[in-house]
């Protein structure tokens, strides 16, 4: 980005996250809940309207982070740590509680940006989502071909996408997805379905988006595949980064806490996040927006100053 400081090591940065915070607001069914928060009269309200009492869930707390042009990044975590959550905070569809996200481009989320339609066949849903993402009808036409090869679905292509596994389906939204060359990628979908011809395609394709200088976010339960297909790991539990780093190193982090987890020994579980959490260097993040007459979309603006990194501690 020019109007980045050249000397920052954050001089390539496609994704700024400044303190996020998301929190939801949901029904409770819990007992204690329900005597703690309402009264003999209100109980009996919910009790004949079926309005169960909300709780607080904090779904993402204090995310910062900065990511880079050539990054593939792996969100890694139990369910219910935020991954996906993370994602559709990065892609603009929610807003947060606190916090910016800034990007340079519009981020792409795989099954979102492409509008894609269940009675329509595999290959006329090419055609539609690849207008939806931007291209023109002559664009479009001519990623057919490419995008029916990587999707690797053979004459299922020409079935009803209502007809499709969820795996099928998920190869041939990424294949969609990609077909725009988008800068800023997020896949909320398992790649590892089909055979292992696809996974060799897409791994293929996402480094492909790399090598052009783009940035890929890829969320998975599998710390073996974030090792083997990204270059960066992002760790959340219970909303909260617990290690950003080298894909390995932390993929081998989180690897040892689950076996912990699993074999129910929660005080080892315990120790391996607080020491990941001691470990960890704090990242602050201020971007500042840019000023008016300049127009851009309000949720994804490009940053007019560079994303600064400072060891914890210091101002």
């Amino acid at each position: 980005m020019a109007e980045l400081d050249q000397v920052d090591p954050f001089a390539h940065a496609t994704v700024a996250v400044q303190d996020v915070h998301v929190r939801y607001r949901v029904p409770s069914t819990d007992a204690a809940e329900r005597r703690r928060h309402t009264n003999p009269i209100s109980r009996a309200a919910r009790a004949v309207l079926g309005n169960d009492p909300k709780v607080l869930v904090r779904a993402l707390s204090g995310i910062s982070f900065v990511a880079r042009s050539g990054e593939q990044i792996g969100l890694v975590g139990q369910n219910g740590s935020g991954k996906s959550t993370l994602l559709r905070i990065i892609a603009g569809l929610e807003n947060p509680a606190k916090g910016k996200v800034l990007a340079e481009s519009t981020p792409v989320l795989i099954g979102v940006n492409a509008a894609l339609v269940p009675d329509l066949s595999g290959e006329e849903n090419i055609r539609l989502g690849c207008l939806a993402m931007g291209l023109s009808p002559e664009q479009a036409e001519a990623a057919i071909p490419e995008v029916k090869e990587l999707a690797g679905l053979g004459k299922s292509i020409f079935l009803p996408m209502k007809t499709y596994s969820s795996g099928m389906g998920a190869r041939l939204r990424f294949a969609i997805a990609t077909a725009a060359n988008p800068h800023i990628l997020l896949i909320d979908e398992a790649l590892a379905t089909g055979d292992a011809a696809f996974r060799e395609r897409s791994e293929a394709r996402m480094q492909g988006l790399r090598d052009g200088a783009g940035t890929v976010f890829l969320v998975s339960h599998a710390a073996q595949t974030i090792e083997e297909t990204c270059t960066r790991a992002i760790w959340l539990n219970h909303g909260r980064l617990v290690l950003d780093g080298p894909a390995e190193d932390v993929a081998l982090r989180y690897r040892k806490w689950a076996w912990a987890v699993a074999k129910d020994k929660p005080d080892e579980a315990r120790t391996i996040i607080e020491r990941a959490f001691a470990e960890r260097e704090q990242t602050y993040v201020h971007v500042e927006e840019p000023k008016a007459p300049r127009q851009y979309n309000a949720r994804h603006v490009r940053p007019q100053s560079a994303a600064r990194r400072q060891d914890k501690g210091k101002s």
